[in-house]
């Protein structure tokens, strides 16, 4: 099947990751559609969280007759002050140059509209259904992005307190601006990279910004934290008592009436808001049958794709679904070059699903047991720890051994000047870590 070319392939999703399969999928000839639930390119807007979503097929669900949501990404994930972590000299495609003079670092309207030029210029805009569905039939399907279900965890009172007090309990993909938050004290649960700029943002108009770690390892340092910043453990549970304060009106300047207790024992009181900065869920809303929720990881069967939401199972360089390589996805890996990354990735599809390469059907599922039995099934299954030259390489070497023997020219890597904004990166968030 794999070594067949698609008649038709559509990608789900017109985010960075869609746009960029989509021109490598026309540059080769491969006939696509781009379906996106929204009325321009850009990515998704996050669907409201439940408190907790502790189900990853629950991620997203909406109604079998409801009609398509076509507001624009923002308000979605991004907040008014958010600017890459990722310098765009790394976040470059091969398909689309950024304007001459682009700053390293950008506010994200204009990421947005290098994402949206992207759609019009390669020609991946004229090809996109928008307001569309998963409904058609395709030969080859590429899904894309993975960050709009939010991850909210099932802390002991959490869901009472959010019952009670809905506009005071958030997911950071709610936040937009540190004005609400003048003079307030917060709890943000997590402390990796979004709740560590968000307390960056809120720290010289809020009061006290507590930050929850569990002591994972990507949490980023405490010392980034402003000054009225305090790292804090882990959260046992959310204290009081709900039904004796839920009908009453909080005034904007009363604090939540109870306390947070840590597992430490230290309890955290006057807190205004809490803001849950735990990530995303990946949820497959299209494939629901592939789910299931209450195998653990380690069990999963060889034919299955999700199971806690922490990663995607049996897929050949993170890309090609095994037992049938015509359902890829793009983008998975993460603590890497994202667009860039995203780039090599849709060659390797382009490459196969235009029959220039064929994919070693009897090595991919053994490749595939000896990745796990290296990485294990931890939830950093998908991360390549900031060694995409490590990732990339091998995937093309494997496209160029077999393009070229077919007389088609060999892809280069990396290029230079990305080799050196790499390690101007790697020096400039070392100290994050320490």
């Amino acid at each position: 099947m794999a070594e067949q070319r698609p008649l038709r392939v559509g990608i789900i999703g017109a985010g960075v990751s869609g746009i960029v399969t989509a021109a490598h999928l026309i540059e080769v000839g491969v006939d696509v559609t781009v379906l996106e639930r929204l009325s321009k390119p850009g990515g998704r807007r996050p669907i409201g969280p439940e408190f907790p979503s502790i189900l990853a097929s629950k991620g997203e669900v909406y109604p079998k007759n409801s009609q398509p949501d076509l507001e624009q990404s923002p308000p979605g994930p991004c907040y008014l002050g958010l600017t890459n972590n990722v310098s765009t000299r790394l976040l470059q495609t091969e398909v689309s140059a950024w304007p001459s003079g682009t700053p390293d670092f950008v506010h994200h309207p204009v990421i947005e509209d290098y994402i949206q030029n992207m759609s019009r210029t390669t020609g991946v805009d004229a090809i996109t259904l928008y307001g569309a569905r998963v409904t058609d039939q395709f030969d080859g399907v590429v899904a894309s992005g993975h960050h709009h279900a939010p991850r909210v965890p099932d802390l002991l009172g959490l869901k009472d307190w959010r019952a009670a007090w809905p506009t005071r309990i958030w997911h950071s993909r709610s936040y937009r601006k540190p004005d609400e938050f003048r003079g307030k004290n917060i709890l943000l649960i997590g402390a990796g990279t979004s709740s560590t700029d968000i307390e960056r943002e809120l720290g010289p108009v809020a009061g006290i910004i507590y930050q929850s770690s569990r002591g994972g390892g990507f949490d980023l340092s405490a010392k980034l934290l402003p000054e009225n910043g305090i790292r804090v453990g882990v959260i046992a549970s959310f204290d009081g008592d709900v039904c004796q304060h839920q009908a009453t009106h909080l005034l904007d300047d009363d604090p939540l009436p109870g306390t947070i207790t840590l597992e430490s024992g230290q309890q955290l009181c006057n807190i205004h808001f809490v803001v849950v900065c735990t990530g995303y869920h990946i949820t497959l809303p299209f494939l629901s049958s592939f789910h299931e929720d209450n195998t653990p990881v380690e069990e999963a069967s060889d034919t299955i794709l999700v199971t806690d939401g922490w990663r995607v199972h049996n897929l050949h360089k993170h890309v090609f679904y095994i037992p049938d390589p015509t359902l890829v996805f793009i983008g998975l890996p993460y603590h890497v070059s994202t667009f860039n990354l995203y780039d090599f990735q849709a060659v390797a599809v382009a490459a196969v699903f235009s029959g220039r390469v064929a994919l070693p059907s009897e090595e991919m599922r053994e490749e595939y047991r000896n990745y796990l039995q290296v990485r294990g099934s931890d939830k950093d299954f998908h991360s390549l720890g900031g060694d995409e030259e490590g990732y990339v390489q091998p995937l093309l070497d494997w496209i160029n051994k077999d393009a070229t023997a077919k007389g088609f020219l060999s892809i280069g890597g990396h290029t230079e000047g990305w080799h050196v904004a790499k390690a101007e990166h790697i020096k400039r968030i070392t100290p994050f870590f320490v």
